[in-house]
């Protein structure tokens, strides 16, 4: 039914996941969770809402993950619904 969901998170994905990535993450954990791999109309909005909700959720805990080693990572400001957002480069602190 579904794939397996992969590592969005440096140094396992070597750039930063991209909106896309998030996206089709979310999208399998709610096909997992609700048993379906496209929802019948009358719930099409519930399981959209929940990827939705989802992908926000990955993209805030990616946002604030602190990945030591001297790996850097993009942080995205997220935008209204829809937007790309602003994106900026945020060195990792020094391994301790």
């Amino acid at each position: 039914m579904c794939r397996s969901i992969k590592t969005l998170r440096p140094p396992v994905l070597p750039e930063e996941a991209t909106e896309e990535d998030i996206r089709a993450a979310a999208l399998q954990f709610v096909r997992k969770v609700s048993g379906f791999r496209a929802p019948a109309a009358h719930n099409r909005e519930v399981f959209e809402r929940a990827v939705d909700e989802i992908a926000e959720a990955t993209q805030k805990l990616l946002d604030g993950l602190e990945v030591r080693g001297g790996v850097t990572r993009t942080a995205r400001t997220t935008g209204s619904a829809g937007s790309a957002g602003s994106v900026t480069t945020v060195p990792a602190p020094d391994a301790a």
